[in-house]
């Protein structure tokens, strides 16, 4: 039976990873400068790789079967190469912050939609209520960055590739590679997302990387915190609750991304943006609501 702190680390495990995540928006403000995206993600996906291959090199865990390996290979294209990608070449295509948060914002609506009838997951009358109340206090947060319709058509492009990756990843996650190892598994992701940027990369960027403090910080957080850490305790949640909750869990982070833009670089946040924080906790709270 779960002690008392068993049970903490479990109630607590959604909050870190809503923290986490967000300041993924953060490091790519900070990286992005000294680097091109593609490049900046395949430094920061080969870096990985090393450290999970020496992991898994003293822990062995039980490696993939053939099916499961290419299971694993299509989630690390959905979610990294996808989502992140799309993320890091919106921003630096001139697409604002908000925008890019925005998109990937309509994704607990998305999810939901697909894993009622994709997984068979029943989204209750009230679960869509706070969905659609999620959506709308994302819309207020992101109030007066989300209007300023600049960036290429590229960058554009970009931001709704992000949405499609992370969403079908997620599902495709929880649909064919619960069963498989995380250590493992995650390896498998990241040599497909090493190849995918490597070759993005080659072809479409020059390759050169300023190695100022900023980027140095920017790139050990990416691989340490987000990459290692962070991916593996989404993987952990949807494996042990709905796809529907652990989406909802994405209408946080434009809030708590604002909050750290507002501490650290001093944007604006107005009371629009505070109502709008409040409207994402309601509805996170009322996804994830169970009767007694």
């Amino acid at each position: 039976m779960p002690g008392p702190a068993d049970s903490l680390i479990v109630r607590s495990a959604p909050l870190i990873f809503v923290f986490f995540w967000s300041t993924g928006f953060i490091a790519a403000k900070f990286g992005l400068p000294y680097a091109e995206p593609l490049t900046f993600l395949a430094t920061r996906m080969a870096l990985v790789v090393a450290i999970l291959a020496v992991i898994v090199f003293v822990t062995l865990p039980v490696w993939p079967s053939r099916a499961e390996a290419g299971h694993s290979v299509v989630v690390g294209l959905l979610v990294h190469g996808l989502y992140l990608g799309g993320v890091f070449v919106s921003i630096s295509q001139g697409v604002p912050a908000g925008i890019s948060a925005l998109i990937p914002g309509l994704q607990p609506v998305l999810t939901s939609t697909l894993a009622n009838r994709w997984l068979g997951e029943r989204v209750t009358p009230l679960q869509w209520f706070g969905l659609a109340l999620g959506l709308i206090g994302v819309l207020l947060v992101l109030n007066d960055r989300a209007i300023t319709m600049s960036g290429s058509l590229l960058g554009w492009i970009a931001t709704f590739l992000s949405l499609i990756g992370i969403t079908v990843g997620t599902l495709y996650q929880k649909r064919h590679c619960g069963a498989v190892d995380w250590r493992s598994g995650n390896l498998v992701q990241y040599i497909a997302a090493v190849v995918f940027f490597g070759l993005g990369a080659f072809v479409f960027e020059t390759r050169v990387i300023h190695w100022t403090t900023d980027f140095i910080f920017a790139l050990t957080w990416s691989v340490v915190v987000l990459s290692i850490c962070t991916v593996a305790l989404m993987y952990w949640l949807i494996r042990r609750v709905s796809a529907a909750k652990v989406a909802s869990l994405f209408y946080l982070v434009p809030a708590v991304t604002a909050l750290m833009a507002w501490l650290l670089f001093d944007e604006r946040l107005n009371a629009l943006a505070i109502a709008g924080m409040v409207l994402c906790a309601g509805a996170v709270l009322i996804v994830n609501y169970r009767r007694a």
